[in-house]
């Protein structure tokens, strides 16, 4: 499984499947939100970055966003995945694999101390693949919306 970083003709291919992981998570979400998260991605100074995992024939499969985050008590930056998404027809292919070790590789080259993420308690499918590849914590998050 070939990824790479996205290309300007990746826009639509990316934007649904941003659109799918969106409706997977029963989140509403616009082509004006998918607009700002693209440009975020493709701005040098923003701190979103993006990986995305293609088949073969050049279609878009999967994709990854990530960013760095400060550490204080461990004097350290991580690097947190935002989003994971596949097209449901690949899944199984090897994408999240990829997807995760081009994050890991990254992380790497940039000296972070750990590639960290959250999923749903019931996206099981998902965890099963997570469990393989890294360690599950402990912690409980919660949210304060504002």
């Amino acid at each position: 499984m070939k990824t790479r970083l996205p290309r300007p003709e990746d826009r639509a291919a990316w934007g649904q499947l941003y659109a799918g992981y969106a409706g997977f998570y029963k989140v509403e979400q616009s082509e004006a939100m998918r607009d700002r998260v693209w440009g975020w991605i493709h701005d040098p100074a923003h701190e979103v970055r993006c990986f995305v995992a293609e088949g073969d024939d050049g279609t878009l499969l999967g994709l990854a966003h990530f960013r760095p985050f400060a550490r204080p008590l461990s004097a350290s930056t991580g690097g947190f995945l935002d989003d994971l998404f596949v097209d449901p027809a690949a899944r199984g292919a090897g994408a999240v694999e990829a997807l995760i070790a081009a994050v890991k590789a990254e992380g790497q080259a940039r000296g972070w101390s750990v590639i960290r993420w959250i999923t749903a308690e019931d996206n099981y499918r998902a965890r099963n693949v997570y469990d393989k590849l890294a360690d599950r914590t402990k912690w409980v998050t919660y949210d304060i919306k504002i």
